[in-house]
């Protein structure tokens, strides 16, 4: 099947244009990923990954992108998105909240996510103070300090996601330019 893929691909009258189109395509999913890196509605590094794949795809060996490339992407994809997960819940303990607090950091994460765009922030620090006021049986200003960490841990994570993408668009970029 791959091979009568490959024969169909440079049967077509616009093969020359062919680059130009892998390039379009690619740049179009670049872009939308990294956007989704920021946005937490579109899967930013997904998109990212299947820029690639997709070039790949259109391309073939002459994309440039290498088996190991996507082994990396794949590496970054996973420790991004992990990374983003508990981030609120480590600013609420780096900021002295309990795991009470953390708990409630990541349930109102993941709660938040659906209450776009203002769910991203008040959704870890609405979590995290009302765990740490019933279940950790703590007072209005420790709890309060606990869900601000949870917020700083919560942009923390949205900062290295953009910067995973950043880092993702840029292999793709060079690999499939050859310049590694």
């Amino acid at each position: 099947m791959g091979i009568w893929l490959a024969d169909f691909w440079s049967a077509l009258p616009w093969r020359e244009s062919g680059l130009a189109l892998t390039w379009v395509v690619t740049s179009c999913l670049i872009i939308v990923g990294l956007v989704g890196c920021l946005i937490p509605i579109l899967p930013g590094h997904v998109i990212l990954l299947l820029a690639a794949v997709i070039h790949r795809w259109m391309l073939g060996e002459a994309s440039g992108l290498r088996w190991w490339s996507f082994v990396v992407l794949v590496l970054l994809l996973i420790a991004s998105q992990a990374f983003e997960f508990f981030s609120g819940a480590a600013g609420t303990k780096w900021f002295g909240g309990s795991k009470w607090g953390a708990w409630g950091a990541l349930i109102g994460g993941i709660v938040g996510m659906f209450f776009f765009p203002f769910g991203l922030i008040l959704g870890p620090l609405i979590g995290a103070l009302v765990f740490e006021k019933l279940l950790a049986k703590k007072e209005n200003t420790p709890a309060l300090v606990s869900g601000v960490g949870s917020v700083l841990g919560t942009v923390a994570g949205m900062i290295v996601k953009f910067a995973v993408g950043l880092v993702m668009a840029g292999w793709i970029l060079i690999d499939a330019l050859d310049w590694i």
